[in-house]
């Protein structure tokens, strides 16, 4: 794997940061356009909490919850937590800023980490990935989610909606 291709997944968060303050600057919001986009963030949230729930970074090959379908159920529900900005935000500049820096950054991340998880547990990932695993009999935990600080997802949405909605009442849309 390529360095850059590492310190851009090392980066994604302060990059995440700044596209976020250019798509929030771009925002002309409308209340239905808020309405509909928070649905859609919101949806995302779950999606992640419940991968959060689930997840034992670092100590396994993660398989219970959205792990049995999906190998990177976190970055599907920031994704939808994207979109659900995106429709928002109500402009296309935005959305495709948006789409850009989840493209890119999440694919080397998903790089990233899926050549950890194939030094760390080797022929034990591979299967998993070939959908051969044996899926554990492990139930969702709130405490899990704490330690793997998804309630910084959940600050970080509820902060753009609220940006959103000052911006709706101050600025009404064009």
């Amino acid at each position: 794997m390529a360095e850059w291709m590492a310190q851009l997944a090392r980066m994604r968060v302060p990059l995440g940061f700044v596209a976020g303050v250019v798509v929030l600057a771009l925002a002309r919001p409308t209340p239905m356009s808020l309405a509909v986009g928070t649905a859609v963030a919101l949806a995302g949230e779950a999606c992640r909490l419940w991968a959060a729930g689930h997840l034992e970074k670092s100590r396994e090959v993660t398989r219970s919850g959205p792990y049995r379908w999906c190998r990177h159920p976190l970055y599907v529900g920031s994704s939808v937590m994207g979109i659900g900005v995106s429709i928002a935000a109500r402009s296309a500049i935005a959305a495709a800023l948006t789409i850009v820096y989840m493209a890119v950054s999440f694919h080397a991340a998903m790089t990233t980490e899926e050549a950890f998880l194939r030094q760390q547990f080797g022929s034990q990932y591979e299967e998993y990935c070939r959908g051969l695993a044996a899926i554990p009999d492990r139930r969702f935990s709130w405490s899990r989610a704490l330690r793997n600080r998804e309630y910084r997802a959940l600050a970080g949405i509820a902060a753009v909606f609220a940006i959103l909605v000052l911006k709706t009442v101050i600025l009404p849309p064009l």
